[in-house]
């Protein structure tokens, strides 16, 4: 394993991060990527926050890079990239614009379910969609049943001919109004009748389908270019190669893998948080007398709680990027499912910590003038708590404790 310096400093907070560990290939692509989330990503944040509209520019930036194909296998023109590469890379994209983040987990996510669990002749064209087009890939999934977990309304139907039609609704569609496919989960009552697993089926359907209609009503606290509306299916029509030939959830790690990927984003706008204050602290911040010192950055109760928060961060993002080596053993069997997920949910729990409390205390490191008007630093707060909200951080505690206290071992599930 080898290091690279350049890529390192300026997209976390200098050396109080150790440098990512990763083969000679996965640092060219993280060096790319760096320069684009730098130069274009980054830029454009506040703006596409204050716009509340789906960033185009920022995701049609990431696709020369090569990170949005990166961990297809090399017979599909990837390069077989580790868990490693793409949580260190969720990172530094929610250091420049969670919302980039979130859209490119959502894509990635789907990248590495879809390749594995279709069948050949989709195999073969994701290649070409993926490693050829650069295709970005949406999610439509959630709806709006009394239970998080009750069953889909979104239903599927097979013609004769093999194809599908699709009606119903989604909730929240991250990424969906951008992107080149959707992928959107339905149930199918025909495969559904014995086995609840297989009746839910994954179609790939373009955002431009006859019948399917963006809701473009995604208005929330944070998060705010992510396009997480709703999706309405009408009658959509979707060819045989691209519907109900894999079904969702057959990656019994699936669950476990969406936990690291919102711990990295969560890890990543703690970092942008402190890396937005820094530089207020030290030009713009005032002393308290007590302290004695001509600047604020010299205050030595300013400068503890500046560590305190950084300290945080870096523990979970160690923990963050240990998740990436054990998504990788596990695929290799060379760790049991448990041995694999429990120190997500630790992960996860530590990082939803350690970004809420970035995020709220950097003003009391700025002190009251970063309350201003158009300042823009309560932008990480909010990025923070919405995405903290996917999924209650106090039962991944809950989970951790059963297990350590019972031997509980977590079964698999879209959440644990």
């Amino acid at each position: 394993m080898t290091t690279a310096p350049t890529v390192h400093a300026r997209g976390l907070l200098d050396r109080a991060f150790p440098p990512p560990r990763l083969s000679p290939e996965e640092h060219e692509v993280l060096a790319r990527l760096q320069r684009v989330l730098d130069d274009e990503v980054e830029p454009l944040a506040a703006e596409h926050d204050a716009a509340g509209t789906y960033a185009s520019r920022s995701i049609d930036a990431l696709r020369p890079t090569g990170i949005t194909n990166a961990s297809l296998p090399r017979d599909l023109g990837g390069i077989a990239a580790s868990h490693r590469l793409t949580l260190e890379a969720q990172v530094r994209m929610a250091v420049a614009d969670s919302s980039v983040a979130q859209v490119f987990r959502v894509h990635e996510d789907s990248v590495r379910e879809l390749h594995v669990t279709a069948g050949e002749p989709l195999r073969t064209r994701l290649g070409e969609l993926l490693s050829g087009d650069r295709a970005v890939i949406g999610l439509a999934a959630a709806e709006n049943g009394a239970r998080v977990d009750s069953p889909f309304t979104t239903l599927a139907a097979q013609r004769d001919d093999g194809s599908w039609v699709i009606n119903g609704r989604k909730i929240y569609a991250t990424g969906a109004a951008g992107s080149d496919l959707i992928a959107v989960a339905a149930w199918d009552p025909v495969s559904g009748a014995d086995d609840t697993i297989a009746g839910i089926k994954t179609f790939l359907v373009p955002p431009d389908a006859p019948g399917l209609t963006l809701g473009h009503d995604w208005d929330a606290l944070g998060q705010r270019a992510t396009a997480s509306g709703s999706v309405t299916f009408t009658d959509v029509e979707v060819p045989p190669l691209y519907g109900g030939l894999f079904a969702t959830g057959l990656m019994i790690h699936s669950g476990p893998r969406f936990q690291a990927g919102f711990a990295a984003e969560l890890v990543g706008i703690g970092i942008a948080a402190i890396r937005a204050a820094a530089p207020f602290v030290h030009d713009v911040s005032r002393p308290w007398p007590s302290a004695g010192v001509e600047r604020a950055s010299e205050d030595p109760t300013v400068r503890r709680l500046a560590g305190e928060l950084v300290g945080d961060l870096v523990a979970a993002y160690t923990a963050v990027i240990a998740t990436g080596d054990l998504l990788d053993a596990f695929e290799a069997g060379e760790v049991d499912r448990t041995g694999m997920a429990v120190p997500i949910y630790a992960a996860k729990a530590t990082a939803t910590r350690a970004a809420l409390r970035a995020t709220s205390e950097i003003f009391a490191l700025m002190g009251t003038r970063s309350v201003t008007g158009g300042r823009g630093f309560d932008r990480h707060w909010r990025n923070a708590r919405t995405l903290s909200l996917h999924d209650p951080v106090a039962w991944k505690d809950v989970e951790i404790g059963r297990h350590v206290l019972e031997g509980w071992e977590p079964e698999p599930g879209l959440y644990q």
